[in-house]
């Protein structure tokens, strides 16, 4: 057992981010059961949420989560099954296709420098 106040503090902080990390882990590996048992868009969309979850928090990497997403899709197109469409991606379509439009219209104009004169001495 740590004596240091910081090093007893750490300690605690280890136990808490465990005991979380291991709540998160676990809804990780029963989502990805859960959808290899029986695959369903709904099972794979929980699935792909509970990893992205991951990466938010901290807990896995981008790369590990892409890997298992990958993996997750080639079972997914073997059994037919589609990933649900979100209204979210439809939005962030049409924002870009304004924020285009907007750009184009805006035009910067140059303004002309002003020459100097020079005095001949």
């Amino acid at each position: 057992m740590p004596i240091i106040k910081s090093a007893i503090k750490r300690a605690k902080q280890a136990i808490k981010r465990r005991e979380r990390n291991t709540v998160i882990k676990r809804d990780i590996k029963s989502a990805v059961n859960d959808f290899l048992a029986k695959p369903t868009a709904k099972a794979l969309s929980a699935a792909y949420s509970e990893l992205d979850k991951s990466v938010k928090k901290g807990l896995l990497k981008k790369n590990t989560v892409a890997r298992r997403k990958m993996r997750l899709a080639k079972i997914a197109k073997s059994a037919k099954v589609s990933p649900a469409t979100t209204k979210k991606t439809s939005s962030t379509a049409t924002k870009k296709a304004t924020t285009k439009k907007t750009a184009a219209k805006k035009t910067t104009v140059k303004k002309p420098v002003a020459k100097k004169t020079v005095t001949k001495k």
